[in-house]
């Protein structure tokens, strides 16, 4: 079964230009807010206080044809905001044709926990689609053949500053989750293990429970750290100087912090870990890969990937527990061509030492599709190119 999957990006000027401004302008290869378009007021439904008023500019991406019918889409963004500003990403599908979609909500989101509460947005659902925390699901009936996104750029009413967004992405598919055929290729990275440094979420169980209860729960900001420290880069010291001095990897619990999504209640929204990467100088996207065979051309290329995967006991040999949904590092491949993956769960020991795990292919590929389709962030510094993406590029 071919596996049916486009992602569509925009991070140039050039990009940027073609889409629809309302009081937003391109400088720097980064969309900004100049000439607000409206006024906005803001209740945040995660904070104790009253309404806020910002300034508000939109841009509105060309409609893009995936030119097969897609059942699911997931954006993601690079952007700086500020303090006093924050973006809102909002998609749509068939913009020009009748019925269309409304625009459905994907999150409201700042660098920071300290103006608004980043969140997703429940309760958005209608016999088209809905939202599901960081995915737009279409009902099989209503499959979608183009789309739209479109960001809003806002500030405090009165302010000069600007947020500044450098990529917008989306991933469009038709893959659902589910255990599919692993796939026979390769793609000639056995052998190649990349030097990712290691940390287990366990180490962090039970602290700061106001997100989501501790590391229990951490796995994806766990493995977004790891690739951050690979790249050399992430939160500095003076970042974390409220983390407690005697825990361990304080960049992990400020990395949860920084992921968690309030409405969804964890720190596992996925375009929320893309994001954060991307404050640190990465350029970071949420796709779908269609194998390890594509899996192979990033370690090829250098960059180890975060990938969701879910598993009992029996599926996974040697993880050494079960999950219904986790994030792990993809870190290379053994001779055998085995995956070599740092599991910041592995074994539910509270060790680094203890992540570093080698998984038969074909198991581990049936685990990651069955999660939820090949779901996977790419993180780089912006200078490390991607692999040539296929014909039907998901890259």
């Amino acid at each position: 079964m071919r596996r049916r999957i486009r992602f569509e990006s925009w991070r140039t000027t050039d990009h940027f230009e073609a889409g629809a401004h309302e009081g937003t302008v391109v400088g720097d290869g980064a969309l900004a807010l100049a000439s607000p378009s409206t006024t906005r007021e803001y209740d945040d439904p995660h904070r104790d206080g009253p309404p806020m008023t910002y300034e508000q500019a939109t841009w509105t991406s060309p409609e893009v044809s995936t030119g097969f019918p897609f059942t699911e889409l997931v954006a993601s963004w690079n952007a700086c905001t500020p303090e006093g500003t924050w973006i809102e990403v909002a998609l749509r599908v068939n913009p020009t044709q009748d019925p269309t979609t409304p625009w459905y909500v994907m999150a409201r989101w700042a660098e920071t926990d300290h103006d608004i509460a980043p969140t997703s947005v429940p309760g958005q659902s209608n016999d088209r689609a809905q939202v599901n925390v960081d995915r737009l699901t279409l009902a099989e009936e209503g499959a979608g053949s183009t789309y739209q996104l479109r960001v809003s750029l806002l500030r405090r009413s009165g302010s000069t500053a600007t947020p500044a967004v450098s990529l917008l992405g989306c991933v469009a598919s038709d893959v659902h989750a589910g255990e599919l055929p692993a796939s026979p290729e390769r793609n000639g990275a056995a052998g190649t293990v990349l030097d990712v440094p290691t940390y287990s979420q366990r180490l962090h169980v039970g602290e700061y429970p106001q997100w989501a209860g501790g590391g229990e729960s951490w796995c994806s900001p766990t493995s977004t750290s790891m690739v951050l420290s690979h790249w050399g880069c992430g939160p500095s010291a003076s970042d974390y100087t409220w983390v407690d001095p005697g825990l361990p990897d304080r960049f992990v619990p400020y990395a949860a912090r920084h992921t968690y999504d309030h409405a969804y209640g964890a720190p596992g929204n996925w375009s929320f870990n893309a994001a954060y990467a991307a404050r640190f100088g990465a350029t970071a996207f949420v796709t779908r890969l269609r194998s390890l065979a594509e899996a192979e051309h990033f370690i090829n290329a250098g960059i180890p990937l975060v990938v969701g995967v879910a598993f009992t006991r029996e599926q996974l040999e040697g993880a050494g527990y079960a999950t219904a949904g986790h994030l792990a590092v993809v870190a290379g491949f053994d001779e055998n061509g085995d995956v070599v993956c740092n599991d910041p769960a592995s074994h539910e020991v509270a060790s680094n030492d203890e992540v570093r795990a080698t998984f038969d292919r074909e198991q581990f590929e049936r685990a990651w599709m069955r999660s939820a389709g090949g779901i996977t962030y790419v993180i780089r510094p912006p200078g490390v190119p991607l692999p040539q993406a296929p014909a039907e590029a998901n890259w």
